[in-house]
Parts: structure tokens; sequence; C-alpha cells
């Protein structure tokens, strides 16, 4: 396991789609906050300082920018997914849900004053390139990232299409420091990729969350039906390396396999609009009142399909929602390796200037009552796969992360917060912090090398022993690895 973060920053996507996140856009955002008692003497120490650097600093600063540092402070020293969000940040948030990102498709953080590598997304340049998870990135061409916070190496990152960028990383056991050069360009990310693995089994591969995951699954689930003649034997949802998105998105991916009405998700928070309880109920995945249950051009039979939900330790928010549904419903057989642990809830709250706050407002619980939150998901089987060696930590290993009910001590320990009896009128909504990802375009060599590694590739599942394990438990075959625990 990797050391932990020194500087958490937002986890990003590169950079960067963060592993993590779903978001709740308030809806009442300008309701009035009660009079709080200020601590006069911290106030006076916070206007020393602030005095101090004015006069002092070996070059004037502006009060903008010490204000603004001191706000971000304040938010990211409390959890690693809670941020100020300026005009840009905010902007690119409400883009990202769209499923178009611009960026270099790294999953970023900080540590020891440099940008870490979290994970490289699938089907994105540095995932090509051959970035690898615990990678620091020392110099984006020939400028340091040394003490550069997080966002702004992030623009740093960003740049016109077609336009090349270096990174020069610092890899453990690498004796010298390595260069990537990519090429910057737009991409739309498809968040549902589907195929036949032989007849009567099918494979279903979520990326990440999206506006539109919900229609996408359900068509993907319709041409595997009429691919197998109307009939299917057993399914695979892939969520690995998945890092969460809109959580309405996930509520709808759950439905799909789920009786009407059940219990999907509920929050627990200090106000009640922090405590939610999503149902497989069109209100809760469809996004207006008038606009059709997608989800009921689903053949009948995806019901009862047999179905295995495939997880690792970039499974993350969202991804860990759907595994713990299906799960504690007893509908799906998770396999895979502990998820991410993720289960905070980030709520935007709008500022003034087209600015906001991303602040953590509750943890999520699976129907059963389980917290996910620096824990995870632990599979039904555990099924390592020993050549997939980009996940080197998880939510837990976060500076300042928000504690597990586990790492709780005192009165609080181990308490499991009972299901609200609140149901929500709409859906729950948000995504991971972001940042626009800027991907090159492919070549034919570089696609069909990365064709193996992808779960969705014709004959992929050869070489990935977790997604074999699942067929195989699919047809009631022993799971043919060593790797493979109960």
């Amino acid at each position: 396991m990797a050391n932990k973060f020194q500087q958490a920053g937002l986890v990003a996507l590169g950079a960067a789609l963060g592993v993590a996140a779903s978001l709740h856009f308030s809806a009442v955002a300008d309701r009035q906050i009660s009079s709080l008692a200020l601590p006069v003497d911290d106030l006076r120490l916070f206007s020393e300082v602030f005095g101090r650097i004015k006069s002092d600093y070996v070059e004037p600063v502006e009060d903008k920018k010490l204000l603004k540092e001191a706000i971000n402070g304040m938010l990211t020293g409390l959890d690693p997914h809670s941020a100020f969000l300026d005009q840009e940040a905010y902007r690119d948030l409400q883009v990202g849900t769209q499923g178009e990102f611009g960026g270099l498709g790294i999953e970023v953080g900080t540590e020891d004053g440099f940008v870490k590598v979290v994970a490289p997304i699938e089907d994105t340049p540095a995932y090509r390139a051959g970035v690898k998870a615990g990678d620091l990135i020392i110099k984006l061409d020939e400028t340091s990232l040394k003490g550069v916070t997080l966002s702004e190496a992030v623009k740093k990152m960003r740049g016109k299409p077609n336009s090349e960028v270096k990174l020069t990383i610092l890899r453990k056991d690498e004796a010298q420091p390595l260069e990537f050069t990519m090429r910057r360009d737009t991409i739309r990310v498809k968040s549902v990729k589907a195929r036949m693995l032989e007849p009567g089994y099918g494979l279903v591969r979520v990326t990440q969350f999206q506006e539109h995951t919900g229609e996408n699954l359900v068509t993907a689930i319709n041409d595997l039906y009429r691919q197998s003649g109307g009939e299917m034997k057993g399914l695979v949802l892939d969520l690995r390396l998945n890092p969460g998105g809109l959580l309405n998105a996930a509520v709808g991916v759950s439905s799909a396999f789920l009786p009407k009405n059940a219990l999907v998700v509920y929050t627990d928070g200090r106000t009640d609009d922090a405590r939610m309880r999503l149902t497989a109920a069109k209100e809760n995945y469809v996004r207006g009142a008038f606009k059709e249950d997608y989800l009921s051009k689903l053949p009948a039979g995806v019901k009862n399909v047999p179905l295995v939900v495939l997880v690792n330790g970039a499974s993350a928010s969202a991804s860990e929602i759907v595994a713990g549904a299906l799960q504690d419903h007893k509908r799906a057989t998770i396999i895979g390796t502990q998820t991410f642990g993720k289960g905070s809830v980030q709520t935007i709250l709008p500022l003034p200037n087209n600015q906001a706050v991303k602040l953590t407002t509750a943890r999520y619980y699976t129907p059963g009552g389980r917290s996910i939150q620096a824990k995870g998901i632990a599979p039904d089987l555990v099924v390592e796969d020993a050549s997939d060696t980009r996940i080197v930590l998880r939510e837990a290993d976060l500076q300042h992360h928000l504690a597990g009910e586990e790492e709780t001590s005192g009165a609080n320990a181990g308490k499991t917060a009972k299901p609200v009896d609140k149901v929500i009128a709409g859906p729950a909504s948000g995504k991971g912090a972001t940042a626009p990802i800027l991907t090159p375009k492919a070549t034919p060599k570089a696609d069909a090398k990365d064709a193996a590694k992808d779960p969705v590739a014709k004959d992929a599942k050869k070489d990935d022993v977790q997604l074999t394990a699942a067929l195989n438990h699919l047809k009631g075959l022993p799971l043919t690895t060593a790797a493979v625990t109960k």
C-alpha cells in the first residue's frame, strides 16, 4: 500500500475524474443558516497572520489571492472531497455530468508536494502511454510541479486540441525519471460497453455513471438479449476501475435488476437535507417528472437473470452503491477485490459569481445498513488479478479522510445508522470532483495493444482471471484460479 498522502487535495480527473465522488446538487442552497458564535480569538489570529503576510512577504500579494487560499485550506483540511469551486472548476463539474471531458485521463492527488497518480483512466492517453498508479509527476514539459497546487497542475495539463504535453515521472523501482509525451484532444466518454462472451452469456461494462448511463444500459442489455434470441443464461456487470459519478444514474443501474421500490441506498447526516432514502422508483433515477421511465423498456427476464458484479480497489462511490445494493438484496454475486471505500455525500452549495462549495454532508449506507466509508464493499468471492498493478491506495489511505464507523472511537464506535423514513421527491444527483480530460488520438497500434486490457474487447476474457471466474460462476463451474478465496 502506498504511503498516505501528505496533502490530499481533490482527487480529480486529470486531469481527472474523481474517484469517487457522487454529489447531491442542493435545491436549498439559499436556505438561511442559523447564526453561530464566531471564534473571536481565532479570527483575531487570522487577521494578524493576514496582516503580517501583507506587510512582510517578499512580494506583494493581492487580498483576493490570500482569502481564496484561506478558503481552500479551510475546506481541503476537512476531507479529501470537500473543496471550493471557482468559476472554472464549477463549470467543469457541471459539464462533466454530460460525459464529455478534456484532460489526460489521470486520477490524481498530491504527495510530498508533487502530483501523484491515483490511477490512469481506461481508454485515455495516460492509460495507453503506460502511466501507472503511484507515479509522481514531477515536471510538466519543463515546468517543475513541486509545490504547485493540484488545481494549478490540472490547469497546466490542459491545452489546445492536438498540442503535446510531456510528463516527467518518478516511479518506484525505477532508477531514472521516466518521460511520457501525450497529445491533447477532446473526447466523449462512453460510459456503457457491452458484448456477448459466448452464447447466452453477456458482459456489460459501466466505466462511470453519467447523465445517460441508465438509458445506455437499457440499450446495451436489449442488444444482448436480441443477440441471444430473447433469453440470457447469465450477465456480468463490470464495475472495475469505475470511479463513480451521478447518484441517480447509480440508482437507475441498480433498479434495472431489483424489484420495484426496493431500497437501493440511504444517507445519514446532520441536517434533514442530508437524510435521503432512494428506492427503485422512477422519481429517484429519472430527471424530470414528465420524462419516460427508461427501465420500462427492459426485457422482463433481466430481473431474474443470474448476475455477477465485478469490482476492484478502484471501484468507488456510485459503483459501491450499486454493488452494495445488489449484494444486500442477494440479487448478484460480487466477485473481485475490496472496493475503494468512498462512502460520503458531497453537496454542491452555489455561491455568488457562479462559484460553489463542495461540502461533505452525509455518509452512504447500503440497504442492510452497512457504511461504505473508508471500508468499501467486500466481494462474496475474492479473486485477485496479480497482473493489475494500477491500484495502490484507497479512501482510508487519504489524509484527512472522513472516518469510517470502524475507525470511530468512543460511544459511536461500530454504530450503524438506522434507515430514515423520508423518501425524497426527486433524484439526488452529482458527480465526483472533476477536471477536464484531454486525450490524444490513438494510433491503431495503441488500440490493438490496449484491447488486451479492455474487458469488453474481443477475446479479452482469456487473460482476465476475474472475468473468467465470473463466467465460470454463472455456469456453475469451479473458479479455476489459485487466487480465489471465500
